[in-house]
């Protein structure tokens, strides 16, 4: 079985027919989806900013963190959620889409800088918790953070311009 049969497949179940065929439940679940982004991605961008040293040098970047970062979970989390009964509904225009192959991409970088900043970069928050602008790598931590996510956002909506 090819990947497209497995997506055709996945469109054609009840739930991706349901969703697909709804005149409320898809534009329900998109426009959650475009929330959640706004609330994940948005407090993961005071977190860059702070990253890269651009606003709030008076506070600790680690208290900073502490404080947005279960925000951004929480609509990552309904991001990931809502994404996939998106998928899951147009499972075959997604795998034709050059800009869903491009949004999976940004969004696998994403995840291993996010991933690297977590069990590398957060090692050494001692030296650098409240130095106004924070060190190099820390800051292209911020920097890979801010366009990656970028890149998610511009491909995801093309991509639904497209479908």
């Amino acid at each position: 079985m090819s990947l497209l049969e497995i997506c055709q497949w996945i469109q054609d179940t009840p739930i991706g027919t349901s969703i697909r065929e709804s005149v409320w439940v898809f534009p329900i679940v998109e426009g959650t989806h475009v929330l959640a982004l706004a609330l994940s991605v948005g407090t993961l961008l005071m977190v860059d900013l702070r990253l890269t040293g651009f606003i709030m040098r008076d506070r600790r970047v680690s208290e900073v963190s502490k404080q947005i970062v279960p925000w951004s979970l929480a609509g990552f989390i309904i991001m990931f959620i809502t994404g996939t009964l998106l998928f899951w509904c147009q499972a075959v225009k997604a795998y034709s889409s050059v800009y869903f192959r491009i949004k999976l991409a940004a969004l696998l970088l994403a995840g291993i800088n996010a991933l690297v900043f977590e069990f590398r970069t957060r090692r050494t928050i001692v030296s650098w918790d409240t130095a106004p602008v924070p060190p190099w790598r820390v800051q292209m931590a911020g920097y890979a953070g801010m366009i990656l996510w970028a890149c998610v956002i511009a491909a995801g909506r093309t991509m639904a311009y497209n479908f």
